[in-house]
């Protein structure tokens, strides 16, 4: 018999933390190669998206943010690239600026795959291994202004 898999939506809240235009990444070694992506991670339940993007700011990176307003809303739907049907986040991408010292980096409860943190000057960004890849553009062009938020829809 065949076992039954119970698929559920993750909810999760991601940061484009700006500062003199810059923004902050993870450095990361994923699936066999080196990337970056934004602080951030899973919402626990009863706890508001706002809440949760600072929560997981500080504890990646070690700093304090606040979260000025929501950019985008992703979705990664894992059987649509190539992964399990039970891969399925909705993440919140807020905007936020720092609420301390940005150069005092360091948290205390960094991703498993995290190797660094690291301010990368906006035009820089495009040219990055940054995932998911649909983000890099709008990340590079946040040097123009702020786009209106918008829904990205399912990016790997």
């Amino acid at each position: 018999m065949a076992e039954t898999v119970t698929a559920s939506v993750r909810n999760a809240a991601k940061a484009v933390v700006l500062h003199g235009g810059r923004v902050l990444l993870q450095r990361a070694h994923w699936e066999g190669e080196d990337c970056y992506f934004l602080p951030g991670g899973r919402q626990h339940p009863g706890e508001a998206l706002g809440a949760t993007v600072r929560r997981e700011v500080h504890e990646e990176t070690g700093l304090a943010v606040r979260p000025e307003r929501l950019l985008w809303l992703r979705e990664y739907i894992g059987a649509h690239h190539g992964g399990a049907l039970e891969d399925h986040r909705v993440e919140a991408i807020f905007l936020c600026r720092p609420e301390g010292d940005p150069a005092q980096l360091g948290g205390h409860a960094e991703d498993d795959a995290q190797t660094g943190l690291e301010w990368v000057e906006l035009e820089n960004v495009s040219g990055l291994n940054l995932l998911p890849q649909g983000l890099r553009g709008p990340i590079a062009d946040l040097v123009h202004g702020e786009p209106p938020t918008s829904y990205v829809g399912d990016l790997a």
